[in-house]
């Protein structure tokens, strides 16, 4: 499997990546891929069925800045915070492991080395539901996924500083989701390393990640080809970086 570095870039930038990566990889033209990546600016995506109006406070992002780029995976609305969260990126054929055949143990089988990660920093922390990841009983990961071709994709967050309150401002969370969850705000549902006493910077929270994928996976450290470049710039204009597509809910 290869490993792409991190990379520090725009959300329609990244959004485009991982899509160009997966339809390298149904082509088969890269292997499977495994890669950490960070939001800048900070940013929200949203799933592919959402309502932008209805799951993201407009208003509120456009006033700090913060750009809204829907995702081609399902899944709820996240805040990217440049300065507190690192997203991984899985893109694997459906045969690499059992597992996979399955959608709740996909998720598990992928998003394990985040898990892994946080049990080596001391924290009680496992799944929550489908997609979850808790520490302490806090939601601090999120995942989504989409299947194409035999061929799955999945993302997801690590919070390690992020801030929630902001997350709290441009994100809708309704009070039927928030009962469902047996609480009454987001600040009661949310953590992060930093609200759980573990302090890392953005290259400490990525070397912990990329050590934890390294352990989980036979993995080795390539970088992305032209063809997925070319398609990443293409798939920007097509979807991440147009209107019609990002609004279109």
């Amino acid at each position: 499997m290869r490993f792409i570095p991190l990379i520090v870039a725009k959300p329609e930038v990244q959004m485009a990546i991982d899509e160009a990566i997966m339809i390298a990889r149904i082509e088969g033209k890269v292997p499977d891929t495994v890669r950490l990546y960070a939001f800048s600016p900070s940013s929200v995506t949203i799933g592919r069925f959402q309502s932008v109006v209805h799951d993201v406070n407009l208003e509120e992002a456009r006033r700090l800045g913060i750009p809204v780029v829907r995702r081609i995976t399902g899944g709820g609305s996240v805040f990217h915070d440049e300065f507190g969260e690192i997203t991984y990126s899985v893109v694997v054929g459906e045969d690499l492991h059992p597992a996979l055949r399955n959608v709740e143990t996909s998720y598990r089988y992928l998003a394990g080395p985040l898990v892994d990660a946080l049990n080596d920093l001391g924290l009680k922390a496992g799944f929550s539901g489908l997609n979850d990841i808790v520490a302490n009983g806090k939601k601090i990961s999120g995942s989504a996924q989409t299947r194409r071709k035999g061929v799955i994709l999945q993302h997801g967050t690590f919070m390690y500083a992020t801030r929630v309150e902001i997350l709290g401002k441009v994100l809708r969370a309704s009070k039927a989701k928030l009962a469902d969850k047996g609480v009454s705000s987001i600040w009661e549902r949310v953590t992060t390393l930093e609200r759980e006493g573990i302090k890392l910077n953005r290259w400490e929270a990525y070397e912990l990640l990329r050590e934890s994928f390294f352990s989980a996976f036979e993995l080795e450290e390539g970088e992305l080809t032209d063809y997925e470049l070319e398609l990443a710039e293409e798939l920007i204009e097509k979807r991440y970086g147009n209107p019609e597509w990002n609004e279109m809910r």
